[in-house]
């Protein structure tokens, strides 16, 4: 007995009630294979595999695909948006203040949404946004020497 097969890119996008495009799967692809892409990092990546798309194609491509939760969008304060492919287990997000580079870090501590806040007001919560600043190993090397 064979085990089954992950799902196809084009099967994924259908059973999230999304229309099956080249441009989409293309997409898709590119920021499952990239590491905190930017708009036009995406763009770029999207029209090496299928030729032209127009950077608002990309923006509504990226918004269907980050509301049908196959895509998670970050936005570091003063960076512009970044999109990942990673979704679904409330991971955090490092970034170096001095080159921007964003790197993935699991959930801080317990069950999601991983923190308790002082006060929830009332809120079910069921997702946190951590982001953790600093500096990477190789921008704090680079302001040592």
């Amino acid at each position: 007995m064979t085990s089954p097969q992950p799902p196809t890119t084009a099967e994924e996008l259908r059973g999230a009630g999304l229309r099956v495009t080249a441009a989409r799967v293309a997409l898709l692809e590119t920021v499952r294979e990239g590491d905190h892409l930017d708009v036009e990092t995406i763009a770029s990546g999207v029209r090496e595999r299928v030729g032209h798309i127009s950077l608002q194609a990309v923006y509504e491509a990226l918004h269907a695909l980050t509301g049908a939760g196959l895509v998670r969008r970050i936005e570091p304060p003063g960076s512009p948006a970044r999109f990942e492919g990673r979704v679904g287990d409330n991971h955090h997000h490092l970034v170096c203040r001095s080159c921007g580079a964003v790197f993935d870090v699991d959930c801080a501590v317990g069950h999601a949404p991983c923190l308790t806040p002082s006060d929830d007001r009332g809120f079910a919560l069921d997702e946190a946004e951590v982001i953790y600043w600093g500096l990477c190993p190789d921008c704090s090397s680079a302001r040592t020497a």
